[in-house]
């Protein structure tokens, strides 16, 4: 979403911009922020995505290969422009999961400083996860003592939050995501059943891993954010197109998330080019995204006895927590 504002933040508001560079998407927000009674709250100016697939071969190479960087990299001169001619009075920019994995990864943060003239962050999982959950408990309503998890499913890294009245209490940061996943299990189009159940067996793994640092049959409340949870409940939906506002604050039943990653699991890649509400850059990817976010979902709803057999899907996440930490 672009609007055609002038540069320079409203009276009263002061103007941040937020880069968050993933495995598959580099994304920027530039908003205005205001605080009222202690509450700050965003105004968005623009929000872009643009997918580059930055983290393509990581998990095999190791390395950021030269045409993800140039895809990258093309797309923050892109953002560059945007934030000088905006106005943006502070920026951060944050690189996620593939950067942490890659051994040439001053090769990305030297172009990006070039570029942007901000040292990009290489943050930790842990902060990651603090971030997502910062940007979801921003805009939904967060009654008091209803203990939160917020899972926020990348390309490369998915991150398991709980927290309670906009508080983090525990976290944890996996090496799962769509891009991940498609590379290292599914790679038949569509997937087998051998490869989708090997997926699903890891899948567990991770979270019985995130079990030993998250509670997460305390939990009350299942929050999803990123691309393949929106992309999952715009399948629900049956969208027309991608509808960011009839996206937002949606809340599934744990039987309609199973029925629409499953049917995206199995469709073919040019069965899922042809949905409307799918982005290209998320076509090959997105079958082992809903997987992993059908497992999820499945596994709250047997920890909490059921208490969990829903999730909410939130259009606000790390990006937005990004620029709110940029303000401090």
């Amino acid at each position: 979403m672009e609007n055609p504002e002038e540069a320079g933040s409203p009276s009263g508001a002061t103007r941040v911009a937020a880069v968050d560079c993933g495995t598959n998407s580099i994304r920027l927000l530039i908003a205005d922020a205001r605080t009222e009674n202690g509450v700050t709250r965003l105004t968005d100016v623009v929000r872009l995505m643009r997918i580059v697939r930055l983290g393509e071969g990581v998990d095999a190479t190791g390395r950021l290969s030269d045409a993800a960087l140039e895809r990258t990299f093309a797309a923050a001169d892109e953002y560059a422009a945007l934030i000088r001619e905006h106005g943006a009075q502070k920026v951060r920019f944050v690189a996620t999961s593939a950067t942490r994995d890659a051994e040439n990864r001053t090769e990305f943060t030297d172009g990006i400083r070039a570029r942007l003239g901000v040292e990009p962050e290489v943050i930790s999982g842990d902060e990651e996860a603090a971030l997502s959950f910062a940007g979801a408990a921003s805009v939904l309503a967060g009654e008091s003592g209803v203990r939160t998890v917020v899972v926020d499913l990348g390309g490369g890294s998915t991150e398991f939050v709980l927290g309670v009245n906009g508080k983090v209490l525990a976290a944890k940061s996996t090496d799962m995501g769509c891009v991940r996943f498609t590379e290292r299990h599914l790679v038949s189009d569509p997937p087998t059943e051998a490869e989708i159940a090997l997926a699903r067996g890891d899948v567990l793994d991770m979270i019985a891993q995130v079990l030993q640092a998250v509670p997460l049959a305390t939990a009350d409340r299942l929050i999803g954010v990123a691309g393949t949870v929106t992309t999952v409940t715009a399948h629900a939906l049956r969208l027309p197109e991608y509808s960011p506002e009839a996206i937002h604050g949606t809340e599934l039943s744990s039987q309609a998330v199973d029925q629409a990653a499953s049917s995206l699991l199995h469709l073919s890649r040019a069965e899922r080019e042809a949905l409307p509400y799918m982005h290209p850059g998320r076509v090959d990817v997105i079958g082992a995204g809903a997987l992993i976010w059908q497992t999820i979902v499945d596994r709250m709803e047997e920890l909490t006895d059921g208490r969990v057999d829903s999730a909410i899907t939130s259009e606000h996440d790390i990006l937005d927590g990004i620029a709110l930490s940029a303000l401090r």
